[in-house]
Parts: structure tokens; sequence; C-alpha cells
């Protein structure tokens, strides 16, 4: 993989329930609101679960998920082609981290800081 190892781990407060951030992140058709621009392949269970695997693009720019660990409060994806790493989600009431560990030639902080601000965007006029 070309590119540079980077890591970002940020921490937000949301006006949201830990139900209402675990749909938002474990429903693909919620998933698919809130992400926009990125586009998520088809086909997708109803729900995230151990196994899955999906395609998101930005742009030309594919990022394959495999989901290794989903509970209640919290999700974590391996990544591969645009970001070989992984992506750690948690979540309680009220707050949502992410963890963003990979090599890629991608700004991957500003794709973070991007996705989460457009997440409490959703959680908020959900």
């Amino acid at each position: 993989m070309l590119g540079t190892f980077q890591q970002s781990h940020l921490r937000i407060e949301v006006e949201a329930s830990q139900t209402s951030i675990q749909e938002a992140l474990l429903s693909p058709d919620q998933l698919r609101q809130w992400m926009a621009p990125q586009s998520l392949s088809q086909g997708l269970p109803e729900w995230l679960q151990l196994g899955t695997v999906f395609t998101s693009w930005t742009g030309p720019i594919a990022i394959q998920h495999q989901v290794n660990e989903v509970q209640s409060n919290s999700l974590r994806l391996l990544l591969d082609q645009g970001i070989d790493g992984f992506h750690q989600w948690q979540w309680g009431d009220g707050w949502v981290q992410s963890s963003l560990e990979g090599v890629s030639p991608l700004p991957l902080n500003l794709g973070q800081t991007f996705s989460l601000w457009k997440l409490k965007q959703f959680l908020t006029h959900r």
C-alpha cells in the first residue's frame, strides 16, 4: 500500500441516545444517509454483523470494510484498498468516539472529521 501511516482519534458530544447512535452506525440504510457523498455497496444485511464485508467509495477511491467486532456500543472495521488499517467506533448516551489508523495517501484526519460532523448533523436533525 502506498501512502503514509496515519492515526487519528476524535470524540464528540451529540444530542442523541446510545440507541440512536447505534442505529446510525449499524444500519446500512442510515449509513447511506449520513455518509453521503460517500456511497456504499448494495446487498448489505439490515444490520452490520460480524464478518459483513462492504465497499465504500469517495469518488473513484474504494475502501473495503470488514466488520471485525460489533457490540451494543462499539464497532470495529478492518479496512483495505484505499486505506490499509482499521476504524474503531465507540459510543454512549451523548457521545461518539472514532479511532482511525492506517496507511493511505488520503488525509485520514480530514475525512474522519468530516464524517463525524455529518453523523452529528444526521443525529441532530432526524
